[in-house]
C-alpha cells in the first residue's frame, strides 16, 4: 500500500475514521517531523542516564518500588523484566480490530517525542500493523490507572521476540510471527519498556472503534424507528421542526430532521385524530430519547479523539528544558466517564426500541394479529423475539452500571485511586452488540408490520430499509428458526449495508459530532 493511502502517524489529528480504517486493515507511516522530535527526546534520556540523575522507570523501580535505584548495568534488563512482570492479563483475548487500534494509538502518543523512546520503536509498531502481525491481548485485567498496564505489555512483549500474536490466521509465539513477517524484535533501550505500556491506549481504542460504531447505531435507531411508526400508524407531526426549535439540542433536531426523511411520501403515517390523538412515548418522543444519546456520543467522541492524540506516559520529556517531569497523564478518568455515559446512551436506545416492539406485538394496541402472526395461535410469530429483545435489554441495564465510580488501591497504595476505564470501554462494547440485536429484532418485527399494512406504501428511507431485509430474509408466513433471521438482519446492520443503502435515499445526521 502506498503512502497516498496510509494513515500517516504525526502524533497529531487522528480521527475516530482513522482509526477505524487501520483497525480494517489500512496501512500506517510514520512522518519525519515525527521522528525528529522522537530523536529529540531520546537525546534527554540518554543525558539522563550518562549522569545519574534519578529519574522514574529510567533509573528507578516502578509504583511503589519508585525509591529503589537501579545499577547503570541493569538499565536494559529492568525494561525487560517490566513488561514480563506486567504481563498479567486473563480473559478472552481483545478483538484483532481492538489490538491494531491500541498498536495506532502507542504509535501515535509516541511520535509526539515526549516519551523519550526511539524512532525504532514506532517503526516496529507500524511494520506490524503493514504486515498484519497482530498481538494476542487478553481482555482483562487493567485498571485503568496507571493506564493499560497489563494488556499493553501483553502487546509490547511481541515487539521483543516474546508473548504470542496472530499472522495470517494462525496463533504462534510473538518471535515466529515477526520472523515470518520479516520483522526484528528490538532490544529495549532505558525508557523504553516504560514508554510502550504506561499510557491508555487499549480503553481509547476500545472508546474510538465504539464511537464509530455508535454513531451507526444510533441512526439505525432512527430508521427502525421510523419503520415501527409506520408499522404502528404515527403521526409524525411530533418531528415538527418548530417544535424542535424550541429545545434545540442538537441530537433531538437531528433525529427530528432524520425521521421526516426517512417518512417523506409515507402513506402508512397519520394526522392526529386519524388513528389516535397522540402516540405513546416510545413513537413520539424518539427525537427527544435518541436526540439525547446522540449528544452523549458527541461528547464521548469529543473525549476520545483528545486522548487519541495526547501523550499519556510517565514520566514525560521536554527537550527544550532538558527536564524529565513525573505527572499523571497516564490516569484513565477521561475516558472512563466518558465510556460509562455511552454505555448509558446505547442501552437507553435498546430500551426504547423494546417498547416499540411490544407496541407491534401487542394486537390491543397495534391493532394487527398477535404477535405479527398470520395464523396466531397456530403460529406464535414475533412472541419470543420479543422476549429475547426484554432479555438483552435487561442485561445493557446491568452493563450500564457505571464502573468509574470504583476504585480499589494497588502498589501498597501508591496508586490509591484508579479509574476502571477499560472495564467501562468493555461494558459498552458489550452493550452494543446487544443492541444491534435488539435492533435486528424491531427492523424484523416492523417489516413484518408493515407487509400486513399493504398496500399503504411506506416513506422513502424506510422504502429502502424494508426492500434491504426483504432482499435477506423473507415475510413470515408460519412459523420458523427466527434466530436465522435475526442474525442475517444483524449481520446487515454490522456490515454497514443497511445503513449504506438508506442513506443513499435519504441525508442522515447525527448531531453534535459532525462538523
Amino acid at each position: 500500500m502506498g503512502d497516498e493511502n496510509a494513515v500517516r502517524v504525526t502524533g497529531e489529528g487522528l480521527t475516530v475514521e482513522d482509526m477505524a480504517r487501520v483497525a480494517a486493515g489500512a496501512g500506517v507511516c510514520l512522518d519525519e517531523r515525527a521522528r525528529e522530535r522522537m530523536e529529540a527526546s531520546r537525546q534527554v534520556v540518554i543525558r539522563a542516564v550518562e549522569e545519574g540523575r534519578p529519574v522514574y522507570g529510567v533509573t528507578t523501580g516502578f509504583g511503589r518500588l519508585a525509591q529503589v535505584s537501579v545499577s547503570r548495568s541493569d538499565l536494559a534488563r529492568l525494561q525487560e523484566n517490566l513488561l514480563a512482570s506486567h504481563a498479567v492479563g486473563v480473559g478472552d483475548p481483545l478483538p484483532p480490530e481492538v489490538v491494531r487500534g491500541a498498536m495506532l494509538l502507542r504509535a501515535n502518543t509516541l511520535a509526539k517525542g515526549h516519551s523519550g523512546a526511539r524512532a525504532v520503536v514506532v517503526d516496529l509498531l507500524l511494520g506490524m500493523l503493514n504486515r498484519d502481525v497482530v498481538p494476542i491481548v487478553p481482555s482483562k485485567g487493567s485498571l485503568g490507572a496507571s493506564g493499560d498496564l497489563a494488556p499493553l505489555a501483553h502487546l509490547s512483549l511481541v515487539l521483543t521476540g516474546k508473548g504470542e500474536a496472530w499472522y495470517e490466521g494462525r496463533r504462534m509465539p510473538g518471535g515466529e510471527a515477526l520472523a515470518s513477517a520479516g520483522l526484528e524484535p528490538l532490544a529495549l533501550e532505558p525508557k523504553e519498556g516504560l514508554a510502550l505500556i504506561n499510557g491508555t491506549q487499549v480503553m481509547t481504542a476500545l472508546g474510538a472503534l465504539l464511537c464509530d460504531r455508535a454513531r451507526r447505531l444510533s441512526l439505525l435507531a432512527d430508521i427502525t424507528g421510523a419503520m415501527s411508526l409506520e408499522a404502528l400508524r404515527g403521526i409524525p407531526s411530533a418531528f415538527d421542526p418548530r417544535l424542535h426549535r424550541l429545545r434545540p439540542h442538537p441530537g433531538q433536531m437531528a433525529t427530528a430532521r432524520n425521521l421526516l426523511g426517512l417518512l417523506e411520501g409515507s402513506q402508512l403515517t397519520t394526522r392526529s385524530g386519524e388513528v389516535r390523538v397522540q402516540d405513546p412515548y416510545s413513537l413520539r418522543c424518539i427525537p427527544q430519547v435518541h436526540g439525547a444519546s446522540k449528544d452523549a456520543l458527541a461528547y464521548a467522541r469529543r473525549v476520545v479523539e483528545v486522548e487519541m492524540n495526547s501523550v499519556t506516559d510517565n514520566p514525560l520529556v521536554f527537550p527544550g528544558e532538558e527536564e524529565v517531569i513525573s505527572g499523571g497523564n497516564f490516569h484513565g478518568q477521561p475516558v472512563a466517564l466518558a465510556m460509562d455515559f455511552l454505555g448509558i446512551a446505547l442501552a437507553e436506545l435498546g430500551s426504547i426500541s423494546e417498547r416499540r416492539v411490544e407496541q407491534m406485538l401487542n394486537p390491543a394496541l397495534s391493532g394487527l394479529p398477535a404477535f405479527l402472526a398470520p395464523e396466531s395461535g397456530l403460529n406464535s410469530g414475533f412472541m419470543i423475539a420479543q422476549y429475547t429483545a426484554a432479555a438483552l435489554v435487561s442485561e445493557n441495564k446491568v452493563l450500564a452500571g457505571p464502573a468509574s465510580i470504583d476504585s480499589i488501591p494497588t502498589s501498597a497504595n501508591q496508586e490509591d485511586h484508579v479509574s476502571m476505564g477499560t472495564i467501562a470501554a468493555r461494558k459498552a462494547w458489550e452493550i452494543a452488540g446487544n443492541l444491534e440485536a435488539v435492533l435486528a429484532i424491531e427492523g424484523l418485527a416492523a417489516c413484518q408490520a408493515m407487509d400486513m399494512r399493504r398496500p399503504l406504501a411506506p416513506g422513502a428511507g424506510t422504502r429502502e430499509s424494508r426492500r434491504v431485509l426483504r432482499e435477506g430474509v423473507p415475510f413470515m408466513e408460519r412459523d420458523r428458526e427466527l434466530h436465522r433471521d435475526i442474525e442475517t438482519v444483524r449481520v446487515m446492520m454490522a456490515s454497514g449495508s443497511l445503513f449504506a443503502a438508506v442513506e443513499a435515499a435519504v441525508d442522515l445526521e447525527c448531531g453534535g459530532d459532525e462538523e
